[in-house]
């Protein structure tokens, strides 16, 4: 099992400027839901800009439901009105990129609920994967390593093992920036690394035996430090 770690966008401006150059050819050339988009080439090359920053203009659009994507046939304008894509474009412009204090809280609200779902649903493949995060997490923390990947593994596991392919997604969303503001923060010391083999091995325990109540306590009681930190750091 293997995280790609993607860094902030140094791009943010150029993407803002492609999304609102798409939105603009959408009105201008009238497209209808349904309708093609020009191919990312054409579109690079029309921008002037890269075909990577093309794309993920494209995908940030498709995360939002704007644009849809077929493989081998092309990008299509979603199944919206006019007025309702403007609006969310311009808010997507808008958005801020999430702090710290909200990552956290939205991090310990869906994994509070994905291991419910993952006691009552987890296969058998599902705990296999688990316990290799929970291993590997165990090497590195009694190693005296940063084990920050490792720790979010682990509960990428658990979030796959809930059979909820939406908040699966929601946690891969948002593990890149929380891994980028756990080593900026400096949030998990040798200690804490090594009191969470323990909280992990607790969760894991509770998954396997199928027990959603107690999962979701003990998940409560990993969250606890980071939680604290999350209120009492100026970071946040």
């Amino acid at each position: 099992m293997k995280l790609e770690i993607l860094t902030v966008s140094e791009n943010q401006e150029i993407q803002n400027s492609i999304i609102i150059k798409i939105k603009e050819l959408i009105n201008y050339k009238n497209l209808e839901p349904g309708d093609k988009l020009p191919s990312e080439r054409m579109l690079s090359e029309k921008f002037e800009v890269s075909r990577s920053n093309v794309r993920e203009a494209i995908q940030k659009l498709e995360f939002y439901g704007i644009l849809k994507s077929i493989p081998q046939s092309g990008t299509f304008v979603a199944n919206i009105g006019v007025v309702a894509m403007n609006g969310m474009i311009d808010d997507i412009i808008r958005l801020e990129s999430p702090s710290f204090k909200s990552l956290v809280e939205t991090r310990i609200l869906l994994e509070l609920k994905t291991v419910r779902l993952a006691s009552l649903r987890r296969t058998n493949e599902d705990l296999v994967l688990i316990k290799e995060a929970l291993d590997a997490y165990e090497k590195k923390a009694l190693s005296g390593e940063d084990a920050v990947q490792e720790d979010l593994l682990f509960h990428l596991a658990i979030a796959k093992a809930s059979g909820n392919s939406t908040m699966n997604t929601f946690m891969l969303t948002i593990t890149p920036q929380i891994i980028i503001d756990f080593e900026k923060y400096h949030v998990c010391d040798k200690n804490q690394s090594v009191m969470g083999i323990k909280e992990h091995t607790e969760i894991y325990e509770a998954i396997k035996a199928q027990n959603p109540d107690l999962a979701k306590q003990k998940m409560k009681d990993h969250f606890s430090i980071l939680y604290q930190y999350c209120y009492n750091s100026k970071s946040a």
